[in-house]
C-alpha cells in the first residue's frame, strides 16, 4: 500500500507518524477542558467526541460511545463497527472529500501542540508475556547459564504473569524510584530500601477489544485484537531477584507501566504482517500460526539524562517475537478465562540478537557487568534519578508511515520515607 493523500496536508509528509493510512485512537484535553476522544492526522487532532455530538460521524446511531474519555465502549461494539467507522472516517479525511465535508471537519480539528495527551482506553486487566527468544536466552543464560537458559515449557506455551492494571500510566507520566525487599549476596537477610536496579523492558502491547467467555482459536484471537501501543514494564531488578522465587514476578513490576498514547489500529498494521520465526517443536494444534502473525514495526529506546540530549541505547523490531499477540490471547484463554474489552496484553521485551538490539538494560549492561556509555560521557547500568527513557516505534510502507507517539517517563528520586502521608 503506497501513501493515502489526505486535504489535511501535513498528514501527506511521508516523515509523518500519523498519515491518512493510520487515524490512531486517542484521548485528548485543551487547557484543562474535559477529556475527549479523538484522532491523530499529520499535525492535528480531530475531535471524534464533537464529531458524534454534532451528527457528523456517529459509530452508533442509537447511543453516544465517545462521550467517555476512553474508547472502550466503542471497542465493544466489535470488529465490523471498527471496519466501518474506519472506512468512513479516512473517506472524510482524504483529499477529494467534498468541500463541506472538510470544512465540517476542519471546525472539530485543532493542532496536536495544543493538546494534552492521556490515556486512551480504561484497562481492564493487564498480563504480561516472557515471549522474546532473545531476550529470555540472555536473561536465562545470566541467571542459570547458557546450558539451562530457557524453561522446559518456553517452546512451547507463551509464559506470562497478571501484571496490576490500576498501575499502567500514559506517556509523560513521571515515574517514583519504588522501595523494596532487597538482598545483596554477602547478607544473610533482606533490608527494605529504594531499588539501586531499576530498569525498562521495550514491548509492544495489544489492546483488546471485543470480550470472551472461553477458549478461543488463534483466528478468533486476533480478531479480538482492536489495536497496539508501545509499552514500558518498568522492572525493580534487584527486587525482582529476591522475590520472583518460586511464583514469578510480583512488586519489581507493580511500579508502573507506561504506555503510548495512541492506539494504531490492527487495519492500519495489515500491510505489514510478517511471520513469526521457525519453531524448534511444532506447536500444539490450539496455538499454531494461521498465517503471517507479527508485525514489522522498527522499535529503539533513548536514555537521556536530566537536562541532557538523549543518546540510543538499542534499536530493534517486533518480528523478533517468538509469539504473537493473538498465540498469546489465544493462550490466556485456554483455561476458560474470560477476556474484557480493555484488557491490555504485554508482549515480552523484544530483543534482537545484536547486543544494540537488546530491549532492557539488564542485557545491555549484561546485569551491571558491562556499562554502557552515553554521547555525554556519561555511564550507565541501570536507570538513575532524572534520566527520561523513551520508546520509539513505526512501520514503514511505501512512501508512509504508521508511528505510536513516544512512550516516555522521567525517573525521579525515591521518597525519604515512603510510608510519610
Amino acid at each position: 500500500m503506497s501513501l493515502l493523500k489526505s486535504w489535511v496536508h501535513s498528514a501527506n509528509d511521508p516523515a509523518s507518524p500519523f498519515p491518512l493510512n493510520n487515524l490512531p485512537y486517542g484521548v485528548f484535553s485543551v487547557e484543562d477542558g474535559e477529556m475527549r476522544c479523538g484522532t491523530a492526522i499529520g499535525d492535528r487532532i480531530i475531535d471524534l467526541t464533537g464529531l458524534e455530538e454534532a451528527g457528523t460521524l456517529r459509530a452508533d446511531p442509537d447511543a453516544d460511545v465517545l462521550d467517555a474519555p476512553f474508547w472502550n465502549d466503542f471497542m465493544e461494539l466489535g470488529p465490523a463497527v471498527w471496519t466501518s467507522y474506519r472506512a468512513k472516517l479516512q473517506e472524510m479525511l482524504s483529499a477529494d472529500a467534498a468541500e463541506s465535508v472538510q470544512d465540517a471537519l476542519t471546525f472539530f480539528s485543532l493542532p496536536m501542540s495544543d493538546a494534552t495527551l492521556h490515556m486512551p482506553f480504561a484497562v481492564s486487566e493487564y498480563t504480561d508475556f516472557y515471549a522474546g527468544r532473545h531476550h529470555a536466552v540472555n536473561v536465562g543464560t545470566m541467571f542459570r547459564g547458557a546450558e539451562n537458559a530457557l524453561p522446559p515449557n518456553w517452546l512451547h506455551i507463551p509464559i506470562g504473569y497478571n501484571g496490576r492494571a490500576s498501575s499502567v500510566v500514559v506517556s509523560g507520566t513521571d515515574i517514583r524510584r519504588p522501595w523494596g525487599q532487597l538482598k545483596s549476596p554477602d547478607h544473610d537477610t533482606p533490608a527494605f530500601l529504594p531499588s539501586r536496579r531499576f530498569d525498562i523492558e521495550l514491548e509492544i502491547g495489544a489492546v483488546v477489544g471485543k470480550p470472551s467467555d472461553g477458549p478461543v482459536t488463534v483466528q478468533e484471537a486476533d480478531d479480538m485484537i482492536f489495536g497496539y501501543v508501545l509499552l514500558n514494564d518498568w522492572s525493580a531488578r534487584d527486587i525482582q531477584a529476591w522475590e520472583y522465587q518460586p511464583l514469578g514476578p510480583f512488586q519489581a513490576k507493580a511500579t508502573a507501566t507506561s504506555i503510548s498514547p495512541w492506539i494504531v489500529t490492527k487495519a492500519a498494521l495489515e500491510p505489514f504482517r510478517t511471520n513469526t520465526p521457525p519453531r524448534e517443536f511444532e506447536l500444539l494444534d490450539h496455538l499454531k500460526d494461521v498465517g503471517p502473525m507479527l508485525y514489522d514495526i522498527d522499535l529503539s529506546v533513548t536514555m537521556a539524562p536530566e537536562g541532557k540530549l538523549p543518546t540510543e541505547i538499542a534499536h530493534t523490531n517486533y518480528n523478533q517475537m517468538y509469539y504473537s499477540a493473538a498465540q498469546q490471547l489465544a493462550h490466556h484463554s485456554t483455561s476458560g478465562c474470560p477476556m474484557n474489552a480493555g484488557d491490555l496484553l504485554g508482549s515480552g521485551t523484544i530483543s534482537g540478537p545484536m547486543k544494540t538490539e537488546r530491549g532492557s538494560l539488564l542485557e545491555l549492561s549484561w546485569g551491571g557487568k558491562e556499562p554502557l556509555t552515553l554521547n555525554t560521557g556519561e555511564t550507565r547500568t541501570f536507570i538513575e534519578d532524572g534520566d527520561t527513557l523513551t520508546l520509539s516505534g513505526a512501520a514503514k510502507g511505501d512512501g508512509y508511515t504508521i508511528g505510536f507517539g513516544d512512550c516516555a517517563g522521567k525517573i525521579l528520586a525515591a521518597l525519604s520515607d515512603p510510608f510519610k502521608r
